[in-house]
C-alpha cells in the first residue's frame, strides 16, 4: 500500500505535535514543586489531606533519607539511628522513641503529606504498626519525619509519632 505525500506530511506533523506536547509537559513538570496538588477534603482530626499529588520528577533524596531512617528503626537499629540525639537535649526523647518503637513496631508506611519550609521539610506518613511485637493485629496511625537540608545533604532532625 502506497502513501501519498499528503498522508506522510500529516502523519509527520501529528507525530511532531505529539512529541512537542510530551516534551512541553516534561519541561512544565520539571519547573513545578514536589507537590502538584492536595485535596481540599481533609481528615477532621489531623488536618491531613485525603489525597496528595506528587510530582513524578521531584528530587527524592529527602524521601530516601527518611526511608532509610524508618527502615533502621523498623529493623531494630533505633539506638544507632538516634545516636546523635543521645548527645544533646533529645536524649530522653530518643529513649522514649526506641522503647515505643520496640513495643509497637512499624510494619509499613505511605507518604500522605509534604510540607516545605526551607531548610526544613516535614514528611507525614500513614503507618501500620503491630499492637505488640508478637501480635498479629495491627493499627494505623500518622507520624512525621522532619528533615533539615544542611549544605545539600538531608538530615533527620525530628520524629513524631503517637503510639
Amino acid at each position: 500500500m502506497e502513501f501519498s505525500r499528503t498522508q506522510i506530511g500529516i502523519a509527520t506533523a501529528v507525530a511532531a505535535l505529539l512529541l512537542l506536547g510530551f516534551f512541553s509537559s516534561l519541561i512544565w513538570l520539571d519547573h513545578q514543586g514536589p507537590v502538584l496538588g492536595k485535596s481540599d477534603e481533609r481528615d477532621p482530626l489531623s488536618q491531613v489531606p485525603d489525597s496528595i499529588s506528587l510530582n513524578p520528577l521531584r528530587d527524592r533524596t529527602s524521601e530516601r533519607v527518611a526511608a532509610a531512617y524508618l527502615n533502621g528503626i523498623r529493623s531494630g537499629h533505633c539506638q544507632e539511628q538516634l545516636a546523635t540525639w543521645a548527645k544533646d537535649y533529645r536524649k530522653r526523647y530518643a529513649q522514649l522513641i526506641c522503647d515505643s518503637e520496640a513495643k509497637h513496631p512499624l510494619v509499613s508506611w505511605k507518604l500522605v503529606d509534604w510540607e516545605d519550609d526551607p531548610p526544613l521539610r516535614m514528611l507525614r506518613y500513614r503507618g501500620k504498626r503491630r499492637e505488640t511485637p508478637s501480635a498479629a493485629g495491627t493499627y494505623k496511625e500518622l507520624f512525621s519525619v522532619t528533615l533539615e537540608n544542611k549544605d545539600g545533604t538531608w538530615e533527620v532532625t525530628k520524629y513524631e509519632a503517637m503510639y
